[in-house]
């Protein structure tokens, strides 16, 4: 079977790439073996899809900590202002929330991958529920691919087949094989956004706790490197949530001990404010223990292990607590410890940070360098971003520049 265009893959970049590619009038098949397309885009932004950050090219730039010049030329010509206009082209309204997050106005993820579904629909492109297994290469030149035992001939392949994340969504790291057998090398793989695991046990006694509205800062040594207000969740391993999948994307090199996290409970009181909040706190359980006066100012989950690191017994009254006591107590609060220890599993990472090695693509085009015709978009390449929708926006924008080529 012959076509102009095989995409193997049909996530965000592979998905936009096939809608493109078939408005150019390029007759396009899509490899998808969950049938579906989108299938992380569904659960990203806690199924609200985050679709990209409402900012300039310069700014996409400053948040992709790994390879950002490779992507100069991509988000130059397809920035999100593009994918914005795109989206809404398609019927999808977009709203722009805090941190200049790109949201639908609907919060359903479903909506984008309804729009890009119905424009494959629309343009003719098909989707094929099978697993490609080889790519075909002959002097030098990509000819097609070979899935469910059948040679598929095309004029041009895309590889787009996501990172190794998530694997339930069909990331299961194939295509960096693929890559591999037609002489690409692979940069080590490693989890990007993804939960920490703390050396601390009172984590897993505070499992389950939510907390709004704190400051999550990041250490390297005595240097802070991150530092966001926002929300996280306390887990049996140690800590999760949008400040903590932020935060460990800051990690360069994970060494068990080197960084920790000091959380502000109460970002919005100076510390001088906070010990009035205490005192006042105090004044109102004079006569009760120090561990029962607590419930006003902290969540009850928080409250045995705040009293156990303050070192101040339980059991004493209120009125017995000495000011040095009180003010360490409120430090304590502004300045709440965890040790990082390491990194969950790749799979339990929102991105994979590593990928196709940038030397060998094209960044104008997203050609491969060694294999003419074959092309390459989305995670699959060794360069990621920060949480926000810039891992959207670096899907897209490699997606527009190989279809713009296919």
């Amino acid at each position: 079977m012959e076509t102009d265009v095989i995409i193997i893959g049909g996530g965000a970049a592979g998905a936009m790439a096939g809608v493109l590619c078939s408005q150019r009038g390029r007759k396009t098949i899509i490899f998808e073996p969950n049938g579906k397309i989108g299938k992380k885009l569904l659960i990203t932004g806690k199924g609200r899809c985050n679709v990209t950050n409402n900012c300039t090219p310069d700014e996409l730039l400053k948040n992709i900590p790994r390879n950002p010049r490779f992507l100069y030329s991509a988000f130059s010509r397809f920035s999100s202002a593009d994918t914005m206009e795109l989206f809404e082209g398609f019927g999808v309204p977009l709203k722009t929330e805090r941190g200049n997050r790109v949201f639908p106005v609907s919060d359903k993820a479903a909506d984008i991958v309804s729009a890009l579904d119905r424009n494959l629909k629309k343009n003719g492109v098909r989707i094929i529920k099978e697993k490609v297994t080889d790519i075909i290469v002959g002097d030098g030149v990509c000819k097609g691919v070979v899935a469910g035992g059948k040679q598929y001939f095309s004029q041009s392949v895309l590889l787009a087949t996501g990172g190794k994340s998530y694997p339930l969504t069909g990331s299961d790291g194939s295509g960096y094989a693929l890559a591999e057998k037609t002489g690409h090398t692979v940069t080590p793989l490693e989890p990007s956004l993804v939960p920490i695991v703390c050396s601390e046990k009172y984590c897993a006694d505070m499992m389950g706790l939510s907390l709004r509205n704190v400051t999550l800062s990041l250490y390297d040594g005595k240097k802070k490197i991150y530092s966001e207000l926002g929300e996280m969740l306390f887990t049996h391993f140690g800590v999760s949530g949008p400040l903590v999948l932020s935060a460990s994307s800051h990690i360069s090199k994970m060494e068990s001990g080197r960084y920790k996290i000091l959380i502000d409970l109460k970002p919005g009181l100076s510390l001088k404010q906070l010990d009035a909040r205490i005192q006042r706190d105090f004044s109102e359980n004079i006569n009760r223990i120090f561990g029962n006066s607590l419930s006003k100012l902290l969540p009850a989950k928080l409250v045995p292990t705040a009293v156990r690191l303050s070192g101040i017994p339980g059991e004493t009254k209120v009125n017995q607590i000495t000011r040095e006591e009180r003010l360490a107590f409120a430090q304590l609060l502004k300045e709440f410890p965890l040790t990082v220890k390491g990194f969950r599993p790749i799979e339990e990472a929102i991105i994979t940070s590593g990928g196709i090695n940038i030397k060998e693509i094209n960044p104008k085009t997203m050609e491969s360098k060694l294999v003419q015709n074959l092309y390459f978009a989305g995670e699959i390449i060794d360069t990621d971003g920060y949480t926000g929708g810039f891992n959207l926006q670096i899907a897209f924008s490699t997606a527009f520049c190989a279809a713009e080529n296919l």
